[in-house]
């Protein structure tokens, strides 16, 4: 199975140094030196790998000037892993792992489904989980905090989120009014 890690950005010098967008919790692992990434160009070697300035740079065998490097720039790259492995942390899960997950609230004590867990999205502040509702309607945007989403078992093939106003019907919210404390125009 791939697995998505990090996404090729910008030149850095004129060795044929790259950014890296980080798409895992695990970077020092998955950019080893010697690790190799499938991509749509081939597959891809890293030479070398260092921190510089908060920054991922790697080198990529074969990739020695800045114009080599530019040409990679915007390429996804993808990890081969065993679908049964498990991040070091039991507080995170791959992607694949929670995809197609029951989703259900927890109404004193007993569980009500409400959808299925079909995608997860990585955004700058935070990732979201996105419900696909039994009712039907629009898909639901869920933050992946424990907050919202308390329990994730993976053994029961499911994921809990938390029963809020406004998290899976926006028509709630709105019938709710605003939050108190909040000015109303």
């Amino acid at each position: 199975m791939e697995l998505l890690v990090g996404k090729v950005g910008r030149a850095h010098g004129i060795r044929g140094d790259l950014t890296i967008d980080v798409r895992t919790d695990e970077p020092d692992r998955r950019f080893a030196a010697g690790s190799v990434f499938a991509t749509a160009r081939g597959t891809l070697t890293i030479a070398s790998s260092r921190w510089h300035s908060g920054r991922l740079l790697v080198q990529f065998d074969g990739v020695a000037d800045r114009s080599a490097a530019e040409a990679l720039r915007g390429t996804e790259l993808r990890a081969e892993i065993d679908p049964d492995e498990r991040p070091e942390d039991p507080e995170e899960f791959y992607d694949h792992q929670l995809v197609g997950l029951r989703v259900e609230t927890d109404e004193d004590g007993t569980a009500v489904c409400v959808g299925e867990l079909v995608e997860v999205l990585h955004l700058p502040a935070q990732d979201l989980l996105v419900v696909r509702r039994e009712e039907g309607g629009p898909d639901a945007l869920v933050p992946f905090v424990k907050e919202f989403v308390p329990v994730v078992d993976l053994t029961a093939g499911r994921v809990v989120i938390a029963d809020r106003v406004g998290l899976l019907d926006v028509n709630e919210a709105d019938e709710a009014g605003p939050p108190s404390g909040s000015p109303v125009a």
